[in-house]
């Protein structure tokens, strides 16, 4: 054993969501994430803690009532594609696609959950 779980990120975004099912669903579909780890509460009462891998990266997350908005930047190979299917789980756009002066073409969609997910892909590179 290590002192990590095997081909986890030494740092991971955790979220607190709502409803810890509904932001999987999303991860799933938008970014074909791979649920790990989900632990239900000993009560039934919700998810304690649940883990998706996004490409090397794991995000983990727990359900809270009054969960805060919180906002995560996800690079993929097409944006367009991405913002489509997220739109497709219902999500709702915060900000269209559009090519920004940092060389991203970049758009933020929220998930229902309270986070909100900056799709993007990088065009070119400006220094």
């Amino acid at each position: 054993m290590t002192w990590k779980p095997d081909n986890y990120s030494s740092v991971s975004p955790y979220l607190m969501v709502r409803d810890a099912e509904t932001t999987l669903r999303f991860l799933e579909t938008v970014f074909d994430a791979t649920r790990l780890r989900v632990h239900q509460r000993e009560n039934g009462s919700g998810v304690e803690h649940a883990e998706a891998r996004i490409d090397g990266n794991v995000i983990m997350m727990g359900e809270v009532p009054e969960a805060a908005e919180a906002h995560v930047h996800v690079y993929v190979p097409d944006a367009e594609a991405a913002f489509e299917r997220a739109l497709s789980t219902g999500g709702t756009i915060v900000q269209e696609l559009r090519r920004s002066g940092d060389g991203d073409h970049r758009g933020g969609i929220a998930d229902g959950n309270g986070i909100v997910w900056w799709i993007s892909t990088q065009e070119e590179y400006r220094h």
